[in-house]
């Protein structure tokens, strides 16, 4: 007989991963994974730089390497870091498999069983499955427009035992799009100081803006070392990669290394050197500009579709950048029971329904929305699809 471990209990099926095989069917319109538009990735450049180092004379890209990340890649991270405002050396950064690995390893890192991570209402899904595993608890604190609310998460730093950890998606959150206010930002930081918590700044959208100005990170905000810095190529450059990485103070850093040496050794040497022969060969900000109006394009034309053909009741929030918007469904829809029973049998679309994104007492009247990737006349099909199946049965 298999004896799982206890903390297998915690391992479960994603929510999204049944929702993603879907996709690729024929007849599908997808809402639901937040894919970058694959039309936008550099081909061109990416085919020369594998060409060049798929020589003899580089051989040694298909070797083992350092297992916090080459060299290279990681001084090139370093700067673009330190020119978004915060300065640091290449030592100070872990190169990762994506932003994900860098959730599951401050996990490991920090909780305890029973331990409290704080987190947003809702939060992002990925980050509750790579902390589930450690067994935590979770108090959820409430967002607005300004994202975070932190008069909430003081009363529940004041009110609560055990908290280690606060995690936030600052930038254009999963699942809602919101981005934290500067104030809010500057409170949090002050918060954590205050109650001796670390906190986890996940940003892999955060290049990703197509309106207003760029704010401050929380990292830039801290004068403790308490911030730990999670970003990703994921959506600026190819998820293939899985590149990711951490800032953190060098005491953290290091055992995080070391806890991605048990994982996994390295990540694939192939990879970080590409992705190093392009930022040091091509100007990745000139790559970033150039998508974003196809990216707004997008955001645009879903956010219009919306307002055009969802019944009265519906709301939806604005993102300034990212990749998602929020809906919220008058109470009493189910929109994972409505996707199930409506949307994906006659209108051949899917979304992220929204109780796996609460860490605590799901709330199932919302639906996390993704533009990207989809063609203009399928987005707009799909949204009128289902506002009609909307009207239907909300009358």
């Amino acid at each position: 007989m298999t004896r799982f471990a206890r903390r297998a209990e915690r391992v479960q099926p994603s929510a999204i991963r049944e929702f993603l095989a879907l996709a690729g069917q024929p007849g599908i319109t997808s809402f639901a994974g937040g894919y970058p538009d694959p039309t936008l990735f550099p081909i061109e450049q990416l085919h020369k730089i594998y060409d060049d180092l798929l020589t003899p004379a580089n051989a040694s890209a298909l070797q083992y390497t350092a297992s916090d990340g080459t060299p290279e890649l990681r001084a090139l991270v370093a700067g673009r870091l330190t020119a978004d405002g915060m300065p640091c050396a290449p030592d100070d950064v872990l190169i990762t498999q994506g932003g994900q690995q860098g959730l599951d390893l401050v996990a490991k890192l920090f909780i305890d069983a029973g331990d409290v991570i704080v987190c947003e209402r809702p939060t992002f899904l990925g980050a509750l499955i790579a902390f589930n595993p450690c067994e935590p608890a979770y108090a959820s604190v409430p967002m607005d427009d300004e994202g975070l609310d932190t008069d909430a998460l003081e009363q529940v730093l004041r009110t609560t035992q055990r908290v280690k950890v606060i995690y936030t998606v600052p930038d254009f959150q999963n699942p809602t799009g919101r981005t934290m206010s500067l104030a809010r930002r500057r409170r949090l930081v002050e918060l954590a100081d205050e109650f001796d918590v670390m906190v986890l700044e996940d940003t892999p959208y955060r290049e990703l803006r197509y309106d207003g100005e760029r704010l401050p990170s929380i990292k830039s905000l801290d004068t403790s070392g308490r911030v730990i810095h999670l970003g990703s190529f994921s959506k600026i450059l190819a998820p293939g990669l899985r590149l990711g990485w951490v800032l953190a103070e060098p005491e953290i850093r290091e055992k995080l290394s070391l806890l991605k040496l048990a994982a996994d050794t390295q990540n694939g040497t192939l990879n970080m050197r590409a992705a190093a022969a392009y930022l040091s060969g091509f100007d990745i900000e000139a790559h970033i500009a150039g998508m974003l109006p196809t990216y707004r394009h997008q955001r645009d034309l879903m956010l219009a579709s919306i307002e055009e053909h969802f019944p009265a009741g519906v709301r939806w929030t604005r993102p300034d950048g990212g990749l998602f918007t929020w809906v919220t469904f008058p109470e009493g829809l189910d929109t994972a029971a409505f996707q199930r029973d409506h949307l994906i049998p006659r209108a051949g679309v899917i979304l992220v329904p929204s109780a796996p994104f609460f860490a605590t007492e799901p709330e199932v009247n919302h639906a996390r929305m993704s533009f990207s990737g989809v063609p203009d006349d399928r987005l707009v099909a799909g949204v009128t699809a289902m506002g009609g199946l909307l009207r239907e049965v909300l009358a």
